[in-house]
């Protein structure tokens, strides 16, 4: 398909050559060639009325029109433009718009938090007579347009951010090419039990939707689910605990110990070390102390020498447990209710991506203390080693 750009320079090529009959047929014939929504874009891209093109649809599919029939306007007919007839009218929108303009006005597109029909409004007030057609014109020969909230301010801006990453990134080579498990942990956010209302859309019965809840609030009886997810970059395969208790660095490692007892061992028998990522805060942040010692308990335990890297501050959006898995996890329930544990685990599990995704879902029902405190001789106990590079952010845990 032809981009708007080659459309635009056709038709501002073409079009001074043509007469205001010509004109109409040959947008009309430009228009229909796009198919649905065709007239709207012409419109745009022409500047002439959507009005006018239709008039020349019509024109075109009727055997009785003839171009010598048609009476035609001298050059400068017609009725004049309202910017023409009415003058300060352009700069009247300005003056009304810009002190409510939001974002860069030095950018190319400004936006308005005042609707065109708000904008006719204050016009008429000042004695302008205009329609709010008008003020969507003028808006749009301005640059304006209406734009929503774009998520792009990751919070703080850490010096050494990229060297995080690359470090991170080399240390999972390096893990990977021996044979070693690198995995990617998070916690999602909760998600309410019950018949509330889940984002996106779902093909269904036309006029029937699944109907919900119209009000979010926490069912007492079910309450809400809490996913914790093990992703194995090598494996390409997921592990997701599915919690009903807090949030905390106990069921955080309890997720992870479960994925080495019940998959760990299997896939890597010859390892003895684990590489986890992880997000700087949270129930698995860098400054948890709790975290720390139930990773202790863990590498005791399991013989393991576990190395940790943390995400720096206001970057969990790059962890690849975020559109690795948990991404598909939420096209996979979209507009379904999450009406019980069993449907979470259920949706989870069933998530399947065409790079060969494989997810497994399991419920943990176990309540979680939560204002747990480790106390400076536990901390003393601990088999940490810093690395020289971020030593908060870069750490290795032996067993005792």
């Amino acid at each position: 398909m032809e981009s708007d750009d080659i459309i635009a320079a056709r038709i501002g090529s073409v079009l001074p050559l043509l007469n205001e009959f010509q004109r109409r047929c040959y947008l009309a014939a430009e228009a229909s060639g796009l198919g649905w929504g065709g007239k709207s874009k012409i419109s745009t891209l022409s500047g002439v009325r959507r009005s006018s093109i239709a008039r020349g649809v019509k024109e075109l599919a009727s055997p009785h029109i003839q171009m010598g029939n048609n009476k035609l306007r001298q050059i400068g007919g017609g009725r004049k433009k309202e910017t023409t007839r009415q003058k300060g009218l352009i700069d009247t929108v300005k003056e009304i718009v810009e002190p409510h303009t939001m974002g860069d006005p030095e950018r190319l597109l400004i936006w308005s938090s005042k609707s065109i029909r708000k904008v006719k409004e204050a016009l008429n007030q000042r004695g302008y007579k205009v329609c709010h057609e008008v003020v969507r014109q003028i808006m749009q020969s301005l640059n304006y347009s209406l734009q929503c909230n774009k998520k792009t301010k990751e919070g703080g801006n850490h010096p050494d951010r990229d060297a995080q990453f690359e470090h991170i990134n080399n240390k999972a080579k390096e893990f990977i090419a021996n044979g070693f498990p690198v995995i990617s942990v998070d916690c999602k956010k909760k998600e309410l039990i019950g018949d509330f209302k889940n984002a996106g859309q779902e093909w269904t019965i036309v006029k029937r939707p699944v109907e919900v809840n119209v009000y979010d609030c926490v069912d007492k009886t079910n309450g809400k689910a809490a996913p914790y997810g093990i992703y194995d970059i090598t494996k390409n395969r997921g592990l997701v605990s599915v919690g009903i208790s807090s949030e905390t660095s106990s069921f955080a490692v309890a997720t992870i110990r479960g994925w080495w007892e019940e998959e760990g061992k299997m896939l890597y028998p010859n390892t003895n070390k684990l590489y986890i990522n992880a997000d700087g805060g949270g129930s698995n942040g860098s400054r948890v102390k709790l975290w720390k010692e139930e990773l202790q308990q863990f590498s005791t335990k399991s013989g393991l020498e576990i190395h940790v890297s943390h995400y720096p501050p206001g970057r969990s959006k790059w962890n690849k447990i975020e559109h690795r898995l948990f991404a598909y996890i939420l096209k996979n329930w979209r507009a379904k209710p999450l009406e019980t544990l069993a449907v979470i685990v259920s949706l989870i599990g069933a998530t399947t991506t065409t790079t060969g995704l494989v997810v497994k879902a399991k419920i943990d029902a176990t309540i979680y203390k939560t204002g747990m405190k480790i106390s400076d001789e536990q901390v003393k106990k601990w088999n940490i080693k810093r690395e020289d590079f971020h030593s908060e952010w870069n750490y290795i845990i032996s067993p005792n």
